[in-house]
């Protein structure tokens, strides 16, 4: 982040194993891993960062999502359908006037990524 003044958000998401999740965030959506501990995995791709925190309850990941939204969106989605990602969503105009795809990792998890169209 360039300016000391604004204020970021960034999700803390659940996952049941830190291995499956920073393989697939690294090897398949092209994050890369910034901190890894046994309880916690950090991934970043451009400005873009995501926190993982280990858990045991699968209800957790199943019912945690993200969105993220920018003007990339276009290029992630013909790169995520290009390397045939696992259960990506098409890319649509919503009925909210948001252009949209999504996606879940193994655990369940979603991540919704956004434009205005």
């Amino acid at each position: 982040m360039s300016d000391e003044n604004a204020v970021e958000c960034i999700p803390v998401l659940p996952s049941l194993d830190l291995a499956v999740t920073r393989d697939f965030y690294r090897d398949v959506l092209a994050f890369r891993v910034i901190y890894e501990s046994p309880t916690r995995v950090i991934l970043r791709r451009e400005t873009m960062e995501l926190h993982f925190w280990l858990t045991d309850r699968a209800e957790f990941c199943e019912n945690s999502s993200c969105y993220i939204r920018g003007g990339g969106i276009d290029a992630l989605f013909e790169e995520f359908h290009n390397k045939q990602v696992p259960r990506l969503s098409d890319f649509a105009v919503r009925p909210w006037n948001m252009k949209e795809f999504h996606l879940h990792d193994p655990h369940g998890n979603l991540l919704i990524f956004a434009r205005i169209p």
